[in-house]
Formats: C-alpha cells, sequence, structure tokens
C-alpha cells in the first residue's frame, strides 16, 4: 500500500468527520479537549507518550464516565527503536476476593453473570484494585519525557475552570440517571437540583482537580501508599467494599510480549492474554486470507458472510480459552497457527450460516471505554485503551476525592471454579485491542476503539478496510459495521437492506442497530513523515495534527539586518 493505503476512485459510503493530517505528530481522542491536551504535549517538545498520558488525564475529567485513573486499560507502544511493548495496566480482584463472594442472580444462562443486588456491578464491592493510574505514571516516566505536573496541567485545568458538557456526555448522563441518583456525591455532581446536566452547561469538578494536582505534586503513590488511598480504603470499608490499603500497594503493571501475526504482506502486532483482542484478531485473519474478499466487495453479502463467520468461531475459542496467564494455560501458538485457521476454514459453508459454539452462553463485558492513538515525527507511536469498565463505572463517587471508581469485578463469573471464576489478584479479561500493523518493519497504520466484546471484531473489520478495501483512513474507521458471537448478526444501519436479506437468506439472524462498537481512532503513516489522523461519528472523536515547527537557524539575523 503506498502511502499507507491505496487510492481508490469513487466512494461507497458519505463520511461524517473529516481527517486531519501532520508531520510533527498526531493525537486522536474521543474528545476534543483530549486532543488539545495532547497535542499541546506534542507542541512543547514531548514525545507520543506525553501526548497519549496527558489525553487521558484529561478524558477522565471531560470523559468520566468512560475513563479514570480508578480504571484499568492496556498500553501498546512501537518505540522509535522498533520495539513493540505492551503494558497491561488492567485491574485485580481483590486480595479477600473469593469465588464465592457474589450470590448468582439466576440459573439462567443468558443471566448468568447477574448477582443478587447488583452487588458486582454498582456500588463499593464492584471495585476491583485499580492499575490505571500506577500504569500511566509508570509510562510516563520510563517511555516520556516531560514531567508529570506538565502533563496533568491539562487535566487540572478543566476540572477546576470546568467545560462544556457534550451531546454525548449528556445523553450517558440520562441513561445512567436512576443509579447516579442513588449516590450522594454523583447526583450533586451530575444531577444538579435532581436534573441530569444538558448539553452545553459547565462542569465544574474542583475536588477533582484538588486530587490531581496532589497527585502531579507526589506521584502516584499519593494514592497507591499515601492519603489519597487512605481515604478511599476508609470509604470502601463503611461502605461494604473490601479494596484494602494491601491491594493499592501491591498494584504493579505487567509488561508483555504482543501477538504477532501477519495478513497479506503485513504484520498485526496486538496485545495477548489476558486481552482476546491480539490473538482473536490473528485467528481471524488467517481464516480470512484464504478468501479473496477484494474481489467479493466490501460490503457485500458474501463478504459480511464470511466474516461473521470469522467472529463466531473466534467467540467460540474466547469462551474457551482467554483468561489471566497467570491463573490459566492459554494456547496461543495453536490459536494462531496457519493450521489451525486451515481446519477452521475446511468447515465454512460458502451459502449457509452455521453454529460454531453450540451451546456456549454469551460472555459479558461493558462497552463504556476509551481509546487514544498518538505518533511522533521521531517515530514512537502509542495506541492505548482504557476504561472504568461500565457506564460511570461503579456509579459511585468517593467523597473529598472527586475520582469515580471501576466495576471490574462484573467480568469475572460469579460462580466458584470455573475459568472466569473471581481469585484474589486475577485479572480480568478484556476485547482491547490497541492494533499497530506493518509492513517492511514500519508502521503503517495505528488504531483502536472502545466497545467491550464488539472491540477486536471492530478492529478487525477496519484492519480489511485499509488492506483489502483500500479505504482512506477516514473511511476505515466510520465504514459500517457487523458483529455476532453466535446469535444475532447485528449490522449496521449503513448496511444495505439487500444485503441484509441476503444474509438472512443464508440463515444469519439479522438485527440492524444503531452502532457495532464505540468511536475508533486511527493514525496512518505515509510518505515523507506525513499522518494523517481520522476518528469517526460514533464518538465525539477529534483528530488534531502538529506540523510547522521552530524558526529557520539565521532567522533573527537577517530579520535583525533587514532593520537596518
Amino acid at each position: 500500500m503506498d502511502g499507507g493505503w491505496r487510492a481508490r476512485a469513487g466512494s461507497i459510503f458519505t463520511t461524517q468527520k473529516a481527517p486531519a493530517t501532520g508531520s510533527r505528530g498526531m493525537a486522536v481522542t474521543n474528545h476534543p479537549l483530549g486532543s488539545a491536551a495532547a497535542a499541546e504535549m506534542l507542541a512543547a517538545g514531548g514525545n507520543a507518550v506525553d501526548a497519549a498520558i496527558a489525553a487521558f488525564f484529561t478524558l477522565s475529567v471531560v470523559e468520566p464516565m468512560m475513563t479514570g485513573p480508578l480504571g484499568g486499560g492496556l498500553t501498546h507502544l512501537r518505540l522509535a527503536d522498533g520495539r513493540h511493548v505492551i503494558v497491561d495496566g488492567l485491574s485485580a480482584a481483590p486480595l479477600a476476593g473469593s469465588g464465592s463472594m457474589y450470590t448468582p442472580a439466576s440459573d439462567d444462562p443468558a443471566r448468568r453473570m447477574e448477582t443478587l443486588g447488583r452487588a458486582n456491578t454498582v456500588g463499593p464491592l464492584a471495585v476491583a484494585s485499580p492499575g490505571a493510574l500506577r500504569a500511566w505514571c509508570d509510562i510516563l516516566a520510563r517511555y516520556g519525557t516531560l514531567p508529570l505536573a506538565d502533563v496533568m496541567e491539562p487535566a487540572i485545568r478543566y476540572a477546576s475552570r470546568g467545560f462544556i458538557v457534550t451531546t454525548y456526555l449528556a445523553d450517558c448522563i440520562a441513561d445512567a440517571a436512576a443509579d447516579l441518583a442513588l449516590d450522594p456525591e454523583m447526583a450533586r455532581v451530575f444531577l444538579p437540583g435532581g436534573t441530569p446536566l444538558k448539553a452545553g452547561a459547565r462542569l465544574v469538578q474542583g475536588d477533582t482537580a484538588e486530587t490531581l494536582r496532589t497527585i502531579a505534586q507526589e506521584g502516584p503513590d499519593a494514592f497507591y501508599r499515601g492519603a489519597l488511598g487512605q481515604a478511599a480504603c476508609d470509604w470502601f470499608a463503611r461502605n461494604g467494599g473490601i479494596l484494602t490499603r494491601e491491594d493499592l500497594a501491591s498494584t504493579a503493571p505487567v509488561e508483555r510480549e504482543p501477538v504477532r501475526g501477519t495478513y497479506r504482506g503485513h504484520e498485526v502486532v496486538g496485545p495477548p492474554a489476558p486481552s482476546a483482542g491480539g490473538m482473536h484478531m490473528v485467528q481471524m485473519l488467517n481464516f480470512l486470507e484464504g478468501f479473496d474478499l477484494r474481489a467479493l466487495g466490501f460490503g457485500t453479502a458474501p463478504t459480511l458472510h464470511r466474516i461473521a463467520e470469522a467472529l463466531k468461531l473466534a467467540f467460540a475459542d474466547r469462551a474457551m480459552v482467554t483468561a489471566d496467564p497467570a491463573f490459566v494455560r492459554i494456547p496461543v501458538e495453536r490459536l494462531i497457527s496457519r493450521g489451525y485457521a486451515g481446519e477452521r476454514r475446511a468447515e465454512f459453508d460458502p451459502g449457509h450460516a452455521r453454529d460454531w459454539a453450540p451451546g456456549l452462553a454469551p460472555l459479558a463485558e461493558s462497552a463504556d471505554t476509551t481509546h487514544v492513538t498518538t505518533a511522533d515525527a521521531a517515530g514512537n507511536v502509542v495506541a492505548m485503551t482504557q476504561t472504568i469498565n461500565g457506564l460511570f463505572g461503579a456509579r459511585v463517587r468517593i467523597p473529598g476525592l472527586g475520582l469515580i471508581p471501576n466495576n471490574y469485578m462484573c467480568n469475572f463469573d460469579p460462580r466458584p471454579g470455573l475459568t472466569q471464576s473471581v481469585a484474589p489478584g486475577k485479572r480480568i479479561t478484556t476485547s482491547m485491542a490497541p492494533t499497530i500493523v506493518l509492513r517492511d518493519g514500519r508502521p503503517v497504520f495505528a488504531l483502536g476503539l472502545p466497545g467491550g466484546l464488539k472491540i477486536f471484531g471492530s478492529a478487525m473489520q477496519a484492519v480489511l478496510n485499509m488492506i483489502d478495501h483500500g479505504m482512506s483512513p477516514q473511511e476505515a474507521v466510520e465504514a459500517p459495521r457487523i458483529w455476532t458471537q453466535g446469535l444475532a448478526l447485528e449490522a449496521e444501519g449503513g448496511v444495505a437492506p439487500t444485503v441484509r436479506e441476503e444474509l438472512a437468506a443464508m440463515g444469519h439472524k439479522v438485527a440492524t442497530v444503531p452502532t457495532v462498537g464505540g468511536g475508533m481512532n486511527l493514525i496512518a503513516f505515509g510518505e515523507g513523515g506525513t499522518m494523517t489522523g481520522a476518528a469517526c461519528w460514533r464518538a465525539d472523536g477529534t483528530p488534531i495534527g502538529v506540523a510547522g515547527g521552530l524558526a529557520k537557524p539565521g532567522v533573527r539575523f537577517v530579520l535583525e539586518q533587514a532593520r537596518r
């Protein structure tokens, strides 16, 4: 692909947003102020890591329903020297956690993740030991160039001075209002006077600003070993939680080797377990490489049928093998081998949908996450996906700290003795897929998105869009998506009605949905160091490119001569 993608005549659909270009850096996040914070770091001489961490601290303020220091996530670093590093900052079950700590609400397989009183979803007992803050600060210290206080300054600014609520945030507040009303702090901030904040209102979070200032001055130990963490744990203890100072003190990110695969001459690099994203993307691409998707065409029934079958077989395996590798042995090499893909492809029926996983119940995972992709002129690339899990996490706000904790515990099976059961210190499984695609050893594009179980399937479709269908970055992130894990085949409205009818005739149970997955953020790398950033219509995504540069040496002397 010349310049990262092939030029293509015409367009299959109309994009809603415009891309941005730059030569000195690029930042794409799901909020304009998150992108602005990242671009501010790049303009100040920082690198892509500084930009990504600044973006996430800012997103904690302006996207409080999606991410925050008391969440977790995965970071994929492509360093200027060519190394790829996956930093696992996922949250873990508290040390006092056990497989019997919740009471299942039902024996119905479709409701197997539910517990009595929603204890694993809402409130202090839903909170896992947060890995995000420690991971963000460690990544910055090891791979960034700017001081923590500088990187956190935009977040503190927007928390103390306030920012304008977007329609997206207002809709999320309205959707969660019933639960937010149950917590005094959440109600005070997001439901003033008992009414959900509306788009256009100014949201000020002074307590959050003070907490961020303390962290900026003292570092992450202000929370993990200091007074901030003590205040949080005291509040958990008073309100039925089990998170302790020992949990916080033992929290540490884990650096992991990425999963690597190939697809039509490109190397695809993604996160390993406990993420399902990397290995199942490679698995699906291996399966699909046996078909000429370019000849079949984008958005056609034959192409979507093959993608749907790839998704179903991946989810059949995900349900059986994906877990924390510290607790479960995972057959990664077998799963991503071409031989295994060939065996599965031999079972494919080109004319009919099939059941790749009889008897397997659906998995559960929150879709409320956010993603940042950044790059700099030196060759550093960051694809970073973070979350507090559910919309507004545990839907409580710690008094005095202004922080919203995660509700990661709802991702564990509430029954004991199973692969996904709660165990002390066990990390949750995730579908996050911060992905970087290379050709001849050089990055071609980097991407990621939120969307829970729909993340890696959506990321995989963007890879197909770029490589097989020759789309521009903007088209690739906005293109209509499908998703299934063996039940209904969800199709966005952009999939043509005639195509949906053809898929139904093949045996797919097609359901039209507003969105599949969340806002994707992609950076493509072109000739001469050009970067193109693209964000899609599914969130408030905004790309900001940095170009230009400092004055040419000697300019001041020339100006002085001209004044004489």
